[in-house]
């Protein structure tokens, strides 16, 4: 009991919530909801190269905050719908415009 306690104390002072995830903003087209992208590598069980993943999770924003391109931090909730259990907890860094303009630029090329 006592080193449960000790490892929330930890995560409080670390400035995070347990269990929280980052990752980017793919889509903004629904309201209150965003489709969000986390990659991340691992290791091939038989050859032992390293194999790019991603997790493609659907996060519940209330103020509808995020936009497509930017960095956020999720939280595992309670279900919300029958695909929602993410609820967004902060915007980490502001790449919308980024985006944007990326997205901009590639369609004035084609």
């Amino acid at each position: 009991m006592a080193a449960a306690v000790k490892k929330k104390v930890a995560v409080k002072q670390a400035g995070g919530l347990s269990g929280t995830r980052q990752g980017v903003v793919e889509s903004d087209s629904r309201d209150q909801t965003r489709r969000v992208v986390i990659n991340y590598l691992t290791m091939h069980p038989k050859y032992g190269k390293f194999v790019r993943q991603r997790s493609i999770l659907q996060v519940h924003d209330a103020k509808n905050d995020s936009r497509a391109g930017d960095v956020v931090e999720i939280a595992p909730c309670r279900p919300i719908s029958k695909s929602k259990r993410w609820t967004l907890v902060r915007v980490v860094e502001r790449r919308a415009d980024q985006a944007a303009a990326i997205k901009s630029v590639a369609t004035l090329q084609n």
